[in-house]
This record gives structure tokens, sequence and C-alpha cells, in this order.
């Protein structure tokens, strides 16, 4: 992984824009590091993703598995109107990870009480019943969406996103990404 963003650094000049090690990213069975590697302007970010030693193999360890090698996971597609996006996605039969409700109740408290200078213009019941993930800071917000594996393999998955004033990576999500393609993993048996 290190050589990998020193690459980007050389070759590209992106920096480093965010990161999160196996202590921060982690279950009861697998784990992982990451590096985000941004262009000049912010405007590309490449995940650089690692397994962590844990119980049982990782998603990653999965994926370089099923896909021979390193490779791409991931593709984020911008969208502004995540809403009409994804219910035309999933209307042509695209299958999206499932997000548990207690993470929408967690997300109603916290939407209650953290101090932000902006409102959430999309229905909150309907970004449930969608499994669009949500994250935040004081000016401004992200909701995302991922696609379950679109080939008949473990390997690439499509990331629909809107952001809206807010130009962060998601990290408030990370986890709970992790955890999710981690239960497709375990109802794979590959965990």
């Amino acid at each position: 992984m290190d050589a990998a963003c020193r690459f980007y650094e050389s070759a590209l000049s992106f920096h480093r824009f965010w990161s999160v090690d196996d202590n921060q990213i982690s279950t009861e069975f697998s784990a992982l590091s990451s590096i985000v590697m941004a262009s000049p302007n912010n405007v590309v970010k490449m995940p650089i993703n690692e397994p962590a030693p844990g119980k049982k193999k990782s998603q990653i360890e999965e994926y370089v598995v099923f896909n021979a090698g390193a490779g791409v996971q991931h593709i984020a597609l911008l969208t502004h109107d995540i809403i009409a996006a994804v219910t035309a996605l999933r209307a042509r039969g695209v299958d999206f990870i499932n997000v548990p409700q207690t993470y929408y109740d967690a997300m109603r408290a916290r939407l209650k009480t953290d101090r932000r200078a902006w409102e959430l213009r999309e229905d909150l019941d309907t970004i449930q019943r969608l499994n669009i993930l949500i994250d935040y800071d004081e000016g401004g917000y992200l909701l995302q969406l991922f696609t379950k594996p679109l080939m008949d393999r473990p390997t690439v998955f499509i990331e629909i996103i809107q952001r809206n004033h807010f130009e962060g990576f998601g990290a408030g999500n990370f986890k709970s990404l992790f955890e999710a393609i981690e239960r497709e993993q375990a109802e794979r048996g590959n965990l």
C-alpha cells in the first residue's frame, strides 16, 4: 500500500487526503487499512486498501482472490438527484447493499442533536427505504449508496454519490460500508 501511495505522489502529484488503520475499521472477523490519495485539486480520489490480520479472510483478500490480483474494486458516480437515480436503477434490476435499521436510528438521533448550518433536503424516510447512507459535517452533507457486486464473483461494484456542500470522503460511512460488504461476504460463504 505504501509503495502504491508513493507512486501516486511521485508520478501524479497526488497527496494523502485521508486514512484509517485496522484499529478504526474492523469487525469481529476482519480489518483493513486504507489511504485515500487525491489529485492536486481534490477532484479525483483513489482509495488504496490492504487487509489487516483478522480471524477470517477479509473482503479485501476475497476481492484479490476472485479478481486474480489487485485492481479497481469500485467506481463512484456523481449524481445531483440520488433519490431519482437509485429509484431508476432499482427499477432496472440493480441490487444495492442493505443497511441495518440501527444505522438510521443512530442517524436520526445524530441529526437531531448535532449543530449544523444546513437542513436535509431529501426525505429521511425515503433515504432509509432506499438504503442510502448519509455523512455530514457542519457545512454540508453527502448521500451515497453502493451496489452489490456487478459480476458473478465479488469484484467490482458501483457507488452512487450526491454532494451537498460537502467535499469530504464519506469517512463516517466507511465502517458501515465495510460491515455491509462483510455481511454480503458471509452470505456467499466466504467469511
